[in-house]
């Protein structure tokens, strides 16, 4: 998935100058892209190779800023979430980032913001403390 989301990255970047720098902010770029998707009408079979796409950026943000790492979901996994991968958080929590971006997708509003589930996201590792200098 990491190698779906650089593709993704380089492929929409090429062209506009989108912030997908993979932060927590760009996320809220994100959810705007997903709404353009649907606004500009797309049905899903149209969308899916970027939802995907997306999906897998936003999975990529959580491994490089919450410590996740990707997984492959078993099948009782695969039936649950619909999706063949996902990311498990440094607590063991299990996330599907992919079914994410299609909930935003087909339901859309803040309650589905991708920003939001990150900054609302349980089980991401803990940053240390920044230290101060010595006066």
């Amino acid at each position: 998935m990491r190698a779906c989301a650089a593709g993704f990255v380089a492929r929409v970047t090429v062209r506009n100058r989108l912030p997908l720098d993979y932060s927590v902010a760009s996320l809220r770029v994100v959810d705007f892209l997903v709404d353009g998707l649907r606004k500009g009408g797309a049905d899903r079979e149209r969308a899916h190779d970027t939802l995907v796409g997306l999906g897998a950026y936003v999975g990529e943000v959580l491994v490089r800023r919450a410590g996740a790492e990707w997984v492959d979901f078993d099948a009782y996994q695969q039936a649950y979430f619909g999706q063949p991968v996902g990311v498990r958080m440094p607590d063991g929590r299990i996330w599907n980032p992919l079914g994410k971006v299609v909930n935003r997708f087909e339901v859309g509003g803040a309650e589905e913001s991708l920003q939001t589930f990150y900054l609302t996201l349980h089980g991401r590792a803990r940053r240390a403390p920044a230290r101060r200098a010595a006066a």
